[in-house]
């Protein structure tokens, strides 16, 4: 892992949002080998105990065998599949994890509005009301290279209050503007079409729009013309032989019937999830976006 140098508080900004100050890494892939590369692995939503354990277990080798210079993880389901909370947030950091990002169910664990101001490392989704506790992003420093990481949420067919996430990371985009070199942007969104549209929307500003939120991985991993990477999902981290991460009969029944149920987490076929991303500091642009997928035991 790389070693961490903190520089804590909040940041202001004019646009009402919060930022980090910025997180210096040291040491860590390409850079350290004297290429003009920035290598990024963004893992998919973390799925509970089942997702947490693989992640926890696997990155440190990860790290090392892919020569990665960040890690972004996609926390929002970590705690019984659903939120997020201090303990969970610290452990994952500790393990390797470098930046924490959330989605929609940012809001889920009781207390975490409380926390989420502790940890410099973690961002809330950027679309969400000014108002709300947690930083709007975050800013890696790696070897000289300051990597931005933000997440809008989607609007269609998704319940939480946001603003356009067009127009939010467009603003986003602009205030990272000198503050930062290359911008990965999380898009958490239902709709393939949302995540598709917000991909070519910041082509060629962006190093890459990497979709999460619908738990399946997608095959349509591609650099745009513009030189941003995209990948309309990069998987759930967490137990496969599931409906999306939880176990298979309650979901099944209860599309049968359409009576609530208990949904526990599922345990069986569990996954590491993620995208590989390659970005050439010298050309500006992306080189290559490869999904990571791969089971426990291999």
């Amino acid at each position: 892992m790389s070693q961490l140098h903190l520089q804590l508080g909040y940041k202001k900004d004019g646009g009402g949002g919060r930022g980090r100050e910025n997180i210096l890494l040291g040491g860590g892939g390409g850079g350290a080998h004297g290429a003009p590369m920035v290598k990024l692995l963004f893992v998919g939503d973390v799925v509970g105990r089942p997702g947490r354990e693989i992640l926890m277990e696997r990155l440190p080798r990860l790290r090392s065998e892919l020569k990665l210079d960040v890690v972004v993880a996609n926390g929002e389901n970590a705690a019984h599949g659903a939120g997020i909370n201090a303990g969970i947030a610290r452990g994952l950091l500790q393990s390797g994890v470098d930046v924490l990002t959330l989605g929609d169910h940012v809001w889920d664990q009781k207390g975490w509005e409380a926390e989420i101001d502790d940890f410099p490392r973690v961002c809330r989704p950027a679309n969400l009301p000014g108002g709300c506790p947690g930083a709007d992003h975050v800013i890696v420093n790696v070897n000289g290279f300051r990597l931005a990481v933000f997440t809008v949420l989607g609007r269609t067919f998704m319940g939480l209050k946001a603003e356009c996430p067009f127009h939010a990371a467009d603003e986003m985009m602009r205030r990272l503007a000198g503050e930062a070199d290359g911008v990965l942007v999380e898009a958490h969104m239902e709709a393939t079409s949302e995540k598709i549209a917000l991909g070519w929307h910041l082509d060629g500003r962006a190093i890459a729009v990497l979709g999460t939120h619908t738990h399946v991985p997608t095959a349509d991993a591609c650099v745009l013309p513009g030189g941003t990477g995209f990948l309309c999902d990069v998987g759930m981290t967490g137990p496969y032989a599931s409906v999306l991460g939880r176990e298979v009969r309650p979901i099944v029944d209860r599309f049968l019937d359409g009576m609530p149920r208990k949904c526990e987490v599922a345990e069986g076929d569990v996954r590491i999830s993620g995208a590989v991303v390659e970005y050439d500091e010298v050309e500006k642009r992306t080189l290559k976006v490869e999904l990571l997928h791969m089971r426990r035991g291999r």
